[in-house]
């Protein structure tokens, strides 16, 4: 795995995953699709919303791909005989033929490179074949990063976080959109949508989604104060300052 991907913990995010998974309908109403497709999931996951997907392809199958191997593992469990899951970085993974579509939801705004990105994601489309994404954009979890900031500037954090920039790339629609045109994209559309969440228990929630990074770089007593000092200075119930950035666009 590269610097910026991690093994997650895929039955905790399987379980805290719903504000994803809420998401995610908003974002399947937008494939148009017949039912016979063969549909990338591009970050798949645990595969709870590549269920969802499946039961828009009653005749068709899905193929989940996904940096982190226990991801993967729980995503075949979800995929069944309908499809497949493989480990790979999205910025390298092959599909034996070009699909009809690539789906994507909380995936793209963990990589780096978006111009590797799209352009990889464009090679594994067929003409014609539908983009239809959403991850976080610019401005996401603004105030939320701000205390993760804040708490890692003090002390005995202070020493693991220092010169590091973070996992996260949070682009907005105006350079995603010349992105995606220079990769080779058509009728390309791209906007941000505010969608915060509120936490009354946080803690699993952050520390999977949110603080994994993070938390890594600690030695393993200081994970839990960590996280505690970071949810504290929010506040519970936490609010989540969430700014999905929707992708449409098609293979040129």
């Amino acid at each position: 795995m590269s610097p910026q991907t991690r093994d997650w913990n895929a039955a905790s995010y399987d379980r805290v995953s719903t504000p994803q998974a809420t998401w995610a309908e908003a974002v399947l109403d937008r494939l148009q699709l017949r039912g016979d497709e063969t549909v990338l999931d591009a970050g798949c996951g645990s595969g709870r919303v590549t269920r969802m997907l499946l039961e828009r392809l009653p005749r068709g199958r899905a193929i989940g791909v996904d940096a982190s191997p226990s991801m993967v593992e729980k995503a075949r469990e979800a995929i069944g005989e309908r499809g497949e899951a493989f480990v790979s970085d999205l910025v390298e993974f092959e599909v034996r033929e070009p699909v009809d579509a690539i789906f994507s939801t909380a995936t793209f705004h963990w990589i780096p490179d978006h111009d590797a990105l799209f352009a990889r994601l464009h090679a594994a489309l067929k003409p014609g074949g539908q983009l239809v994404a959403q991850c976080g954009g610019k401005g996401n979890i603004a105030a939320f990063k701000a205390a993760m900031d804040a708490v890692a500037s003090r002390e005995p954090y202070a020493p693991h976080f220092e010169g590091w920039r973070g996992p996260w790339n949070y682009a907005g629609p105006e350079e995603t959109e010349e992105r995606l045109r220079r990769a080779g994209f058509t009728d390309v559309r791209c906007r941000l949508q505010p969608a915060p969440v509120t936490l009354d228990e946080p803690e699993e929630f952050v520390t999977t989604v949110c603080l994994g990074h993070h938390l890594e770089r600690l030695p393993e007593e200081l994970r839990k104060p960590y996280a505690t000092d970071v949810i504290n200075e929010r506040g519970v119930p936490l609010e989540l300052d969430y700014v999905r950035l929707n992708i449409d666009a098609r293979a040129a």
